[in-house]
């Protein structure tokens, strides 16, 4: 495929490179930290209660300026591979491939072997020499099965506190015989009067910073 690459026309090779350049969102958002961080946090600002505080697109934002801290490292390896090949002016699809291996390395370390090794069985006859034998098209869709099922498990373990304090509530309410009134509106001062005496938004972001290896 480099070959073929390496023979195509330099303008032709431009177009392929912005068409490549398009993904972009799709790899910040799938391939990346993205996901864990904005689905946990979702899933925390409903087990708050608090229906559209904070905004939506806060949390986008805090997932953003997380993910580029965490990948940083993987961004920047990924410059340093690329600096090389373009220096020697090969061909894009090479620049690509050695730009595409740090990030590859950084997938493989999150991803589960058990999702890994069926995306391989379900494209190769053989099983690969080593981990490097494997394409960012097989370790992928891997890592992203992995990253739904690590936040989902995170947001679990989240949603349990304030799901005991709702049961607190809404028991305190019958034994009052307030059968009227909504648990969801007491519960809601002390769930957020709880999160802040814990620095819930600090412990949570900081454990999810450090979850990732």
């Amino acid at each position: 495929m480099e070959k073929v690459f390496g023979a195509m026309d330099p303008a032709l090779q431009l177009i392929i490179l912005m068409a490549a350049l398009s993904l972009l969102p799709f790899i910040l958002v799938s391939l990346t930290s993205f996901t864990r961080y904005v689905i946990v946090l979702s899933i925390l600002k409903t087990a708050l209660g608090t229906q559209q505080v904070p905004p939506g697109v806060v949390l986008v934002g805090i997932s953003l300026i997380l993910t580029i801290y965490t990948m940083g490292p993987v961004f920047g390896e990924m410059y340093d591979r690329v600096e090389k090949p373009i220096q020697q002016h090969q061909s894009l699809i090479a620049v690509m491939s050695e730009a595409s291996e740090p990030l590859k390395e950084f997938m493989m370390r999150q991803t589960r072997q058990e999702d890994i090794s069926y995306f391989v069985e379900m494209t190769r006859k053989t099983a690969p020499q080593s981990p490097s034998d494997l394409s960012i098209w097989e370790v992928a869709p891997a890592f992203m099965i992995s990253e739904l099922r690590t936040s989902f498990e995170i947001g679990f373990l989240i949603f349990i506190p304030f799901i005991v304090l709702d049961l607190v509530v809404a028991n305190i309410l019958l034994a009052l015989g307030m059968f009227m009134l909504s648990p969801t509106i007491i519960s809601l001062p002390f769930k957020i009067l709880i999160f802040i005496a814990v620095d819930g938004w600090s412990l949570i972001l900081h454990g999810l910073v450090n979850s990732y290896n």
